[in-house]
């Protein structure tokens, strides 16, 4: 349907919930914070601290009726708070690396379930990963979901957006970076490659995988070594874990 003559599309409601995950938007500044509901009554000591910071930043607070915050919800586990926000802001590329020593940029494509999105992303930010790289796609529908099972890390990972993930990797290629890609084809184990120098690895989703012509580009590709026979690939935060925390290990001392 088109707008009418004179109207303005209307900002699509956003809400994170759990003082963690809206503690890291007012950290990190991912995103404006409009509002923060409070459930009325004794108040966890997290909430209370997340309050206080709140109000630093001038933004409103404001207590509303277990059923009220419950509505708003999209489960039960929201601990008592949550917040209107805005749209993500995103970075540009260079801001990922700028200052960095040693940059390892992460690109995550094709995944499409928002719980297992925020898990891999927890699992690089533990890991140590310094951006992350995504292709256009809204996920703010399900803010509150990938930030809950990101602990909060997807409001503090800089992340940048790009058309493709070829673009992405000219532009790091560029900069002296390998590109390295997950893939069965042709790859070397994990643990015979070197992945201590710059880096930005492409990660695909469990049903997609990556594109045969990225596959071809990349500089290097990467199989994970399994401990018995097993035709199955790993979901895509599984494989971003053991990725990532080889990235990590191998950067130790370095």
């Amino acid at each position: 349907m088109e707008s009418g003559e004179g109207t303005r599309p209307v900002a699509p409601e956003i809400t994170l919930e759990g003082a963690i995950s809206i503690q890291s938007a007012l950290e990190s500044s991912s995103r404006p914070i409009h509002e923060i509901l409070v459930r009325a009554g004794r108040r966890e000591r997290d909430v209370d601290r997340l309050i206080r910071h709140a109000r630093v930043q001038q933004i409103t607070i404001r207590e509303v009726s277990p059923a009220e915050l419950d509505a708003l919800a999209s489960g039960r586990s929201h601990g008592g708070v949550i917040a209107r926000v805005g749209m993500r802001r995103f970075e540009p590329l260079d801001a990922l690396i700028a200052g960095v020593n040693n940059p390892f940029i992460t690109m995550l494509d094709g995944v499409e379930d928002p719980f297992n999105f925020g898990q891999a992303i927890r699992a690089l930010y533990a890991a140590g990963a310094n951006g992350l790289v995504l292709r256009p796609r809204s996920w703010e529908n399900a803010a509150s979901v990938v930030a809950r099972a990101s602990a909060g890390t997807s409001e503090r990972m800089l992340t940048a957006i790009v058309e493709t993930a070829e673009a992405a990797a000219e532009f790091f290629r560029a900069r002296g970076f390998t590109i390295a890609v997950t893939d069965k084809d042709r790859a070397v184990s994990i643990y015979d490659a070197d992945l201590s120098g710059k880096l930005f690895l492409l990660i695909g989703g469990e049903r997609r995988g990556v594109t045969r012509s990225f596959a071809d580009a990349a500089d290097i590709r990467l199989k994970i070594p399994y401990g018995r026979q097993f035709p199955m690939s790993l979901g895509t935060t599984s494989a971003a874990a053991v990725l990532a925390f080889e990235v990590f290990r191998q950067r130790q001392g370095k």
